[in-house]
């Protein structure tokens, strides 16, 4: 039996304990702002944190979980007002809105481990998150508004 925590609540599986942890999210969890994009950790749609590190969670077996905490995009802030999330909407980013939540998560987990990067700094972070739609100077605007307030 595996446990881990999901954006503050205790869940056991019992199942098959190579599934990816998308799959348990979106499934049995019921948490589907996590995206499934590539299913082989390419695009970015599929990013949640563990333990605060942004991780594709197509990738990520149940088993590599195991008692750690999960958050996904549905977990981030309780009213979507995290400051990655607040600046998403001042700087209007989305368009398709469909890489959003991964871009969000890469995002915060930036900022997390570094609350001022740079032009750089961000590209490196945020290179492996496709925008289908070419959102990319919104994104990096979006995170430049966040670090003001993270």
């Amino acid at each position: 039996m595996i446990k881990l925590n999901v954006n503050g609540h205790e869940h056991t599986w019992d199942g098959d304990p190579s599934l990816p942890l998308l799959w348990y999210l979106r499934d049995e969890a019921g948490l589907t702002g996590t995206k499934y994009g590539c299913g082989k950790a390419l695009c970015g749609a599929c990013t949640v944190h563990v333990e605060g590190q942004a991780v594709r969670s197509c990738i990520t077996a149940m088993s590599a979980v195991a008692g750690q905490k999960v958050t996904t995009i549905e977990g981030l802030h309780p009213h979507g007002d995290h400051p990655v999330q607040k600046a998403w909407r001042e700087a209007n980013v989305p368009q398709c809105g469909f890489c959003q939540a991964g871009q969000i998560m890469q995002a915060s987990a930036l900022l997390e481990q570094n609350p001022h990067p740079s032009h750089e700094e961000i590209r490196e972070s945020m290179a492996g998150n496709i925008c289908r739609c070419g959102c990319y100077q919104r994104i990096e605007t979006a995170i430049h508004i966040a670090s003001t307030g993270v």
